[in-house]
């Protein structure tokens, strides 16, 4: 029933900027946690940054200071901001939301975009 649909990715030169964007469309009661995760090839996916909907945010050390995520409730939409770009950030990020199953959200499911390519290079 719940989709997460990405948008935004692409190439950029290092030292650019992306903006990525991610909608929850379905049948939503309310979305717990919702972020970005990133992976490269031979690599294991990774937390880029998650927001966890109690007014807290987290972000991978490797780009705090460089990537900010902001969502909004009402449009059950997160976005990625995503400046001074490297070539080491070049990865498929997906969306990801946590999905309450009931009202308390004592039961939740988790739901993963299909990725976006980002590609960091000169």
């Amino acid at each position: 029933q719940v989709q997460l649909v990405e948008s935004g990715g692409g190439l950029v030169q290092p030292g650019g900027s992306l903006r990525l964007s991610c909608a929850a469309i379905g049948s939503i009661l309310r979305l717990k946690r919702m972020g970005w995760h990133r992976q490269t090839p031979g690599k294991e996916r990774e937390l880029v940054a998650v927001d966890t909907s109690g007014g807290g945010t987290n972000y991978a050390d490797s780009v705090k200071g460089r990537f900010s995520i902001s969502r909004d409730n009402a449009k059950n939409t997160v976005d990625l901001q995503m400046n001074s770009l490297k070539p080491e950030d070049t990865a498929v990020y997906y969306c990801y939301a946590e999905y309450c199953l009931n009202s308390g959200c004592f039961a939740t499911r988790d739901y993963w975009g299909r990725g976006a390519q980002v590609t960091v290079s000169s």
